[in-house]
């Protein structure tokens, strides 16, 4: 069974791993990207709860 998947991985070109440096942080911009990508998903998950909050106020 393992020879099976073997063989079906065998024409496909390996990529190497990145290697992890834990003395060498992301850059900024990503670090930046990354900020405002969490700020939007909390912006959405406050707005959606305000809506809740004024439809049950509402009824």
């Amino acid at each position: 069974m393992a020879a099976g998947n073997k063989s079906s991985q065998a024409g496909a070109p390996h990529k190497r791993r990145h290697k992890f440096n834990p003395k060498r942080g992301p850059k900024p911009h990503v670090l930046a990207q990354a900020n405002r990508t969490v700020l939007r998903m909390v912006s959405v998950v406050v707005v959606a709860f305000l809506v809740v909050v004024a439809v049950q106020a509402l009824w």
